[in-house]
Order: structure tokens, then C-alpha cells, then sequence
């Protein structure tokens, strides 16, 4: 009886290793930025106890394949697939190279007393064979998003712990929210854009209540209206979104969460959306 492809795959992963292909930086003084490429969809990062500690990278490896095979399909489900996190335990397999960066030299709160043991805390950077990923994507059934992706424009009205604001590229109480909606959107492949003061004046963009921006629809643009709360009873953030995505309305939201995994949920949403594998959960 021939197995299905991805029984076959898996045994195959099962059996590899890492060769001498994929090789690792010596210097982990470095810092991450000269190490990671943002623009690269197969590469990621992960935080990792000790330098060159192959327990450890072998974690390191497995929390970072879900997140390129999510980059480069535009398919957030596969976060929570029974069979990535299969793949995930063999992810040394599908690795071209890695370096490691020194998480508190990065930092800079190294302290003498912290030495270089297992509890060393070091940024571990991961870069998985573009060919390799393609063909477990595919074996998934999810062929990799090719093409450009749209720009996130999020119109959000935000009311937490410093007041209630519009989050443009220059209130100054929204520098974190910017910031981590930034990271949300490296980790889904999306480039992003917060839209200024003077953009959501002339949208119209009231300052409070749901925002409705009058922007003309542009090809390539993503822009996702929302409002980001803190609920006390809950407790925590409730966000909601809106979006509309080549004539069709889609809204989603989250709630119970902090700010960060707010703005994932906003990230997958538009990434599934754009890359055609749905409505956003």
C-alpha cells in the first residue's frame, strides 16, 4: 500500500541531519540585525538557552519552522497543524544555516556574575532551505504565496491605560503599540504602514468610536479599521477589526490577550484573507 506523501516525508525527516551545509557563525557578538534579513520569508528567530547547545537549537529550530511555513504559505492555521508540529521535531532537516547573537550583549545588561553557562540567554538565527520548505508547503497542500503582498494600513481607535487616541505615526503614547504592530506584521510577511495625522484628518477619521476612514481603495493596500480596548471584567485587550479585500467585507477580532497577540490577530487575518485561503478565523 503506498503511504501518503506526508507519512513519507516525515519519515524521511526522521532519519536526517544537518549537514555540512548547514553551517554557523562563530562571532555570536554580532547583533541580530547584521544577522537577520526581515525581507526573507524563511528565515526567523527564536531565544535560546546557551551557545552552540544542540538541545537547545534543536528547539530553537522547531519553534521557528511554524513560523516560516506560516510566512511563506499565508496560511495562520498552520500554527496549530497536528502535522507541522510533527515536521517541527525534525526542522534541523530543512535548516541551510544558523547563527547565534548574544541576547544580553544585544541588550547590554551583561553583567560579570552571568558567565557564559547554559542560563545565557542567546538570539538564535535561523535560515531554512527555501527549496526544502516549498516542498513540505506543498506536500501540506499549501503552495507558497507567491507575489507581492498588500500593505497593512491599520485605522485604529485605541482606548487603554494612557488615554483614548487614534494610533497615528506620531501620537506619542502609541511609540509600543507601533512598534509591536511592526513585529506582528515581520512575523506574517505583511509590510506595514501607520498612517499619519494629517491622512486620517483628510479620511475623515473621527476621534472616537469605530473607525470609518473615506479612503479610495487602492491595489496593494490592506486598510484595516479597528478598535484595541482594555477590558477590566475580561480581563484584558479586545480587538476588533474590519476590512474590506477586493469587493468583499470580512470582520474578525480577539479579545483576552495582550496588545501584541492583538495585533497577530489582525496580521492573520489580513494574510489569510490576501493569500486566498479564507476568511480570517
Amino acid at each position: 500500500m503506498r503511504r501518503p506523501r506526508a507519512v513519507f516525508l516525515l519519515a524521511v525527516l526522521a532519519f536526517a541531519r544537518v549537514g555540512p551545509a548547514a553551517a554557523f557563525s562563530a562571532h555570536p557578538t554580532k547583533p541580530i540585525e547584521e544577522l537577520l534579513d526581515s525581507s526573507d520569508p524563511y528565515q526567523a528567530f527564536d531565544i535560546v538557552a546557551g551557545y552552540d547547545l544542540e538541545r537547545t537549537r534543536r528547539v530553537g529550530f522547531a519553534h521557528c519552522l511554524p513560523e516560516v511555513l506560516v510566512r511563506v504559505s499565508g496560511e495562520p492555521r498552520l500554527e496549530h497543524d497536528p502535522r507541522v508540529a510533527a515536521l517541527a521535531a525534525h526542522a534541523d532537516a530543512l535548516v541551510a544555516s544558523y547563527d547565534y547573537s548574544d541576547f544580553l550583549v544585544r541588550t547590554g545588561k551583561v553583567h560579570d556574575d552571568q558567565g557564559t553557562g547554559d542560563e545565557r540567554p542567546y538570539d538564535l538565527v535561523v535560515r531554512f532551505d527555501p527549496a526544502k520548505i516549498d516542498a513540505v508547503l506543498r506536500d501540506l497542500g499549501m503552495p507558497p504565496w507567491r507575489g507581492p503582498r498588500p500593505q497593512v494600513v491599520p485605522v485604529l481607535w485605541v482606548k487603554g491605560f494612557t488615554g483614548t487616541y487614534l494610533l497615528s505615526a506620531e501620537v506619542t503614547v502609541g511609540a509600543a503599540q507601533r512598534g509591536s504592530l511592526a513585529v506582528a506584521a515581520m512575523q506574517y510577511g505583511l509590510p506595514l504602514r501607520v498612517p499619519s495625522e494629517a491622512e486620517l484628518a483628510l479620511w475623515g477619521v473621527a476621534a472616537e468610536g469605530f473607525p470609518s476612514p473615506r479612503a479610495e481603495p487602492q491595489e496593494g493596500r490592506a486598510l484595516v479599521a479597528g478598535t484595541l480596548s482594555f477590558d477590566e471584567a475580561t480581563p484584558g485587550w479586545v480587538g476588533s477589526w474590519r476590512m474590506r479585500w477586493r469587493g468583499a467585507d470580512y470582520a474578525w477580532g480577539i479579545s483576552g490577550v495582550n496588545y501584541d497577540e492583538a495585533f497577530r490577530s489582525l496580521m492573520r487575518g489580513v494574510a489569510r484573507v490576501a493569500s486566498a485561503h479564507g476568511a480570517p478565523d
